[in-house]
């Protein structure tokens, strides 16, 4: 057990880490704007169609800004660009967060085919509809999806299953896990019969996960489930509880630490409030019958997180309680998904997909007032210790429900 000495030590050592990141930060940021124009390459993230004209979201070695361009201008997504900008007038806190600049000029450079370009060439040979194919690019290369398609799911209310997280990364863990299990024991029997071959093929698992990680980009949410997957191991070995609010905090601290823009990150922040009502409810729902759990566990998730998701996205529709149903097909749609990529078979379920994408929904805006969105996040806070504070939690959740939908 970790003696309060011991932690207020690693809160210190934490802190003056982020310190140091703070200040490298800032280094980077005043090379920035050390002049008025500044020269870089970068690659084009997302683009985004307005009336008359397109907005970039470009990503350089160390940043990543907006910029807007005539919308006769042809680009693609990790399109390769050599771009001048306004770089003066940025802050600190916006380079940290991501900022807007004019444009003076660019260049569009020659892109090397790489093996990223290989995966999305075969994800587009499974597909004729050009909004399929965005969608799994999103589901297995993290490629920035179009606000035409993340409208439509926000509007079913599964944004949650397009961002990778720990649910992808289970899935992804569970087929290298048995892709290896059987070529492993059989040298596992025959050279080291002495080692504890579930944890080797744990440790393997999560070397391929972080090489993952890298190669898709350092996606905020999965990122956070890679580092409680880590500290999951290293407290099971240690025989302390896993999944608790505390293995949540170092997480956090640990992300932010070293990687001081992710404070700005409205997913990486989503992504750790689904984790901790998913803690909140294995503390108070632990008792419930297995089955009927898996099932009201999915419902409560949607209703519980609805205050938060709608103080910054309004859109509402009622096709979003399909979210829940579409969340339990989706644990087997998605390892389904990767074989028929693998396998060049996809494309025969993709008339069903384009129904589900096209259709029309009635969609209205209503915002989780302010004063609300305060006190929702007091009562969740103080349910971590209160059971009391948990009832009128819910009681809350119930309401904002009425409120949202009728």
């Amino acid at each position: 057990m970790i003696t309060f000495i011991n932690k207020y030590r690693l809160f210190l050592l934490l802190f003056f880490i982020f310190l140091i990141n703070i200040s490298i930060e800032h280094k980077k940021y005043e090379e920035l704007t050390y002049e008025e124009i500044f020269e870089t390459k970068v690659s084009v993230l997302n683009i985004y169609d307005k009336k008359d004209y397109q907005v970039l979201k470009l990503k350089a070695d160390n940043f990543i800004f907006y910029t807007s361009l005539d919308k006769e201008i042809k680009l693609d997504k990790l399109d390769i660009l050599n771009i001048a900008f306004i770089s003066k007038k940025v802050t600190f806190i916006d380079y940290l967060k991501g900022f807007y600049s004019k444009t003076i000029y660019f260049d569009k450079l020659e892109r090397n085919r790489n093996f990223k370009d290989e995966l999305i060439y075969k994800i587009n040979l499974n597909h004729q509809n050009e909004m399929i194919s965005e969608l799994f690019q999103a589901l297995f290369l993290a490629i920035p999806i179009s606000s035409n398609l993340r409208d439509i799911c926000t509007n079913y209310g599964i944004s949650h299953l397009i961002a990778l997280s720990g649910f992808h990364i289970a899935v992804i863990s569970f087929v290298i896990y048995w892709l290896l299990y059987f070529p492993y024991s059989f040298f596992h029997k025959r050279y080291f019969p002495y080692r504890n071959r579930k944890f080797d093929l744990l440790v393997i698992c999560i070397l391929v996960l972080f090489s993952y990680l890298f190669f898709v980009g350092i996606v905020p949410s999965l990122l956070r489930s890679l580092i409680m997957l880590v500290l999951s191991v290293i407290l099971l070995r240690n025989n302390i509880e896993i999944f608790s609010f505390g293995t949540l905090l170092y997480t956090v601290l640990l992300i932010i630490t070293f990687i001081p823009s992710f404070i700005f990150s409205l997913g990486f922040w989503f992504s750790v409030i689904a984790v901790f009502y998913i803690i909140l409810y294995m503390k108070y729902f632990y008792n419930m019958n297995k089955y009927l759990s898996f099932i009201f566990f999915n419902f409560w998730m949607f209703l519980i997180f609805n205050p938060i998701v709608h103080f910054y996205f309004p859109q509402t529709s009622y096709e979003q309680f399909l979210s829940p149903i579409i969340t339990v097909f989706f644990t087997l749609f998605y390892p389904f998904e990767i074989f028929a990529h693998i396998f060049d078979f996809a494309i025969y379920f993709d008339d069903y997909l384009k129904i589900f994408l096209e259709y029309k929904m009635n969609v209205f805006e209503v915002f989780t007032p302010f004063y609300f969105f305060v006190i929702y996040l007091v009562f969740s806070l103080v349910s971590t210790i209160n059971k009391k504070a948990f009832l009128f939690l819910n009681i809350l959740m119930v309401v904002f429900s009425f409120y949202l939908y009728i």
